[in-house]
């Protein structure tokens, strides 16, 4: 106990510049997880809107709360089937040598990338689409027809085949042929959806205001004449 007590009064004296009275400094009292009792901690910036795709936690009008429903499963895994046997049928009718670019692999998925872009414009900014039409054909056509896990593979093969210049231009170069086609898919997609101007309501008022303004024009050219007959009349009778 005495010898505890220099560092007790230490410990007393710190929580004392603290703002406590006379209490041992304790260590910060971790953060309680989101769910629990107490304040919770959350991160900086702003919520972004909860994605019924992606977020199984999101509970939708067909399942409770942490499930997906059937239905997006079912297009999912329909569209991915026939994405994947597309995508196999290409590769089967293009092969490619060992040590060559595997050139249907690689316009795969840079046609992929370019319907991706497309679609997602097609989705996100027009108004009336199914809910399933992302699911089905997003992630389960695209999903299953772009194919980067088989990429990988190739470049090992081309490595192993004594071809590395190669594999390191299909390394990099499917990756920016990726990228330019879903950057010019979306810049399609909402050229495409842009509205064009069409003609304005006061497109035919133009030539009702000029008839209607020679008309008045004229009335009162006519009604200039009539005076001065009015006139010479008048001015005949007096003499």
């Amino acid at each position: 106990m005495i010898v505890n007590e220099p560092a007790r009064r230490v410990s007393s004296a710190a929580s004392a510049e603290c703002g406590g009275e006379g209490e041992s400094v304790s260590e910060p009292p971790a953060r309680r997880p989101t769910g629990t009792s107490g304040p919770a901690v959350r991160a900086s910036g702003p919520a972004m809107p909860p994605d019924r795709d992606v977020d199984s936690a999101v509970p939708g009008p067909e399942s409770g709360p942490g499930r997906v429903p059937w239905a997006t499963l079912g297009v999912i895994a329909a569209g991915g089937a026939a994405g994947a046997l597309a995508r196999h049928g290409l590769v089967l009718a293009f092969p490619h040598p060992p040590d060559g670019p595997p050139w249907a692999t690689f316009a795969i998925n840079v046609s992929g990338c370019l319907l991706i872009g497309l679609l997602m414009v097609f989705v996100t900014e027009t108004r009336g689409v199914h809910p399933l039409v992302r699911p089905f054909l997003g992630v389960g056509v695209l999903g299953g027809f772009t194919t980067f896990s088989a990429y990988v593979i190739d470049i090992g093969r081309l490595v192993a085949a004594g071809a590395p210049q190669v594999a390191l231009g299909y390394l990099f170069g499917t990756v920016t042929a990726a990228l330019a086609a879903t950057w010019t898919g979306i810049a399609l997609g909402r050229l495409v959806l842009r509205p064009r101007p069409g003609p304005g309501p006061d497109s035919g008022s133009g030539d009702s205001d000029g008839d209607g303004d020679g008309g008045e024009g004229e009335g009162e050219g006519e009604g200039g004449e009539d005076d001065g007959d009015d006139g010479d009349d008048g001015a005949a009778g007096e003499r």
